[in-house]
């Protein structure tokens, strides 16, 4: 496939992650104070599904670069810091069988996410960031899928996955625990 292709294939599942994970975090936040509000088992399944996603998004990071040949910012390499370790910690966690192992993710996911949400803001605004290199600059589109995806927008998508299903397993873990 070429790059086009793959764009599309990571647009796309970029999309499914950001509803999953606004789906995972509703779920873990209506869930609270309710003793059995998240089955026992979404533990599990929250890990595995966030480790996926952040195994995805960096091997789409690792496509777009070293295959694609596009050069990453300094914006994405502060997102690539932030991703690149969810996989090591939140697949710890799936081996290890106890959510808790996954509270490092929290933060490098809202981080990330923080610093996606800038980048994609500079990049629809067509402002560069204030350390922007000019061989690298941050307002670059390298992919416009859909009109609204671009890397930026990917990597958002990629920690919010991360983050919701992330809560919504600590959130089952703790109802496991507290029964």
């Amino acid at each position: 496939m070429d790059v086009a292709a793959w764009s599309t294939v990571f647009a796309v599942a970029s999309l499914i992650s950001a509803v999953v994970g606004v789906g995972a975090l509703v779920a873990a936040v209506r869930g609270r104070g309710r003793r059995r509000a998240v089955p026992r088992s979404w533990a599990r399944l929250g890990l595995i599904g966030a480790t996926a996603i952040a195994t995805v998004a960096t091997t789409g990071s690792l496509y777009y670069s070293e295959r694609a040949g596009f050069v990453p910012c300094e914006l994405c390499w502060y997102q690539r810091i932030a991703m690149y370790p969810l996989v090591v910690v939140l697949g710890a966690a799936v081996v290890q069988r106890r959510a808790r192992a996954a509270l490092a993710a929290i933060p490098l996911a809202g981080i990330g996410l923080v610093i996606a949400v800038y980048h994609y803001r500079l990049q629809i605004a067509g402002e560069s960031g204030t350390g922007c290199d000019v061989s690298a600059p941050c307002n670059v589109k390298w992919v416009d899928e859909f009109g609204f995806v671009s890397i930026p927008f990917m990597a958002g998508c990629g920690f919010l996955g991360v983050l919701g299903l992330t809560l919504l397993a600590l959130r089952a873990d703790r109802v496991r625990s507290s029964s």
